[in-house]
């Protein structure tokens, strides 16, 4: 089916579940702990990502799959394995304030003996970049073009052995999203729907670029019906009659002006920047503050290459999302099997 059409078709899934408010889980259910269940002693390293899409191909690979759940107020987070190393990962939710408070929030919770357990702090998500499907890895982070937030020098020195190496796997295969966060027929879901006109590549260096659409706010989330603006992963996302309501709340804030003028619109910092987004600088701001060691890995859903010729963001971006952050997802686990545990790292400095 071409990938307009299953575009469509998920789109059209996506009005279904909101108007029924059906259970939208797809898959085996996430195991769940208990709200006051202690995640112990255990040194963990923190990976994060602002929506669905995003965190899912990292979900996917972690032991047990989908990891633990552990609720900690508004937020949940999925304890697990994922390339040999203990894991907390979580959806932060879009935006910089989503992300400050997020990772704010992990640093805080996950504590032994006064001390925080989190060991270091990896972000995987998409972002506007030069060509659709590549993978960056930028070696500071700005929101202003004046002030900026390096990445951990030990963190670099190893994404740049992995790019040296070519040790990381990552495809120009593009499949249609799962945009409703449904399980699909089987038509919608057949593999390969457009081929990238280049080979995507990963790549360390120069500058990311956050910026903030919403005006300080917290965006909110939309509980299940979709993988971008969706509350929890698509596995474990659902719309009942219990949550209509915020729902229709969340979707009345998405459909205002303010939210097509914020979201939609271009950055105004003059400058060149490998990623543009809504949330990396600010955890690795919390990173910093926490003397945590951060790197942030984003996957192009929107720039050049475009096979299809869509009129560009926010086209291409609902488009190449999965693209982007399967490739992506593939380089942050990549780079998790390659890192050493917090006591074996250089002095940050």
């Amino acid at each position: 089916m071409d990938l307009r059409r299953r575009v469509v078709a998920a789109a059209a899934a996506v009005v279904t579940a909101a108007s029924f408010g059906i259970a939208g889980a797809s898959g085996a259910s996430r195991s769940t702990a208990p709200h006051d269940a202690p995640a112990g002693c255990a040194a963990r390293l923190l990976v994060l990502s602002a929506f669905p899409t995003e965190l899912g191909p990292l979900l996917d690979r972690s032991d047990p799959r989908g990891g633990s759940a552990v609720p900690v107020g508004k937020r949940t987070f999925y304890l697990g394995d994922l390339e040999g190393h203990r894991v907390v990962m979580a959806l932060t939710g879009i935006g910089p304030v989503n992300a400050r408070d997020t990772t704010r929030l992990a640093i805080s919770h996950f504590r032994c003996d006064g001390h925080t357990t989190i060991t270091g702090i990896v972000f995987s998500g998409v972002a506007g970049g030069d060509y659709i499907g590549d993978v960056n890895a930028a070696t500071r982070w700005t929101e202003d073009g004046k002030q900026f937030i390096p990445i951990s020098r030990a963190m670099e020195r190893v994404a740049r052995a992995m790019q040296r190496d070519h040790r990381y796997r990552v495809s120009r295969h593009a499949t249609a999203p799962n945009l409703p966060c449904l399980p699909l027929p089987d038509v919608l879901d057949s593999g390969p729907a457009v081929t990238l006109t280049h080979a995507p590549t990963f790549k360390v260096g120069g500058t990311g670029l956050t910026t903030d659409p919403f005006g300080g706010k917290a965006f909110p989330c939309i509980p299940g019906a979709t993988d971008v603006f969706g509350c929890r992963p698509c596995d474990s996302a659902s719309v009942t009659p219990k949550n209509t309501i915020t729902l229709a709340q969340a979707l009345l804030a998405i459909a205002s002006p303010s939210f097509f003028t914020g979201y939609f619109s271009s950055s105004t910092v003059a400058g060149h920047y490998v990623s543009e987004d809504n949330e990396t600088a600010e955890v690795a701001k919390a990173a910093r503050r926490a003397g945590l060691p951060f790197i942030g890995f984003r996957g192009v859903s929107d720039g050049a290459g475009d096979p299809l010729h869509l009129p560009g963001y926010p086209f291409s971006f609902f488009v190449y999302q999965q693209i982007s952050a399967d490739n992506v997802g593939a380089v942050a686990s990549s780079f998790i099997h390659a890192w050493h545990d917090a006591s074996s790292l250089d002095s940050e400095g």
